[in-house]
């Protein structure tokens, strides 16, 4: 799950939630943890003046690494359009 909101700044920032409940082994949460940094990075500057914030949900962890990075890269794609039709009103 992803929230996000405007934060009147110009530099996008990244909270994260995620729960022992949601994802079992210390592992799986640092490697979603992991994914999802370098994906936020390499997509900041689409997301400028934005605080994202993503909660894990049930079944996360098991997602192999490329399928999760193209979850979150729909996820970032649909915050990028969301900020151009904000931009445009």
């Amino acid at each position: 799950m992803l929230r996000a909101r405007r934060n009147g700044g110009d530099l996008p920032r990244l909270g994260l939630i995620i729960s022992k409940k949601s994802i079992k082994r210390a592992v799986d949460r640092n490697r979603v943890k992991r994914i999802t940094r370098e994906s936020f990075r390499l997509c900041q500057s689409r997301l400028r003046g934005l605080d994202v914030v993503i909660m894990s949900r049930a079944g996360l962890g098991e997602l192999p690494g490329p399928a999760l990075r193209a979850v979150l890269d729909k996820h970032w794609d649909s915050l990028a359009r969301w900020m151009e039709r904000w931009k445009q009103s």
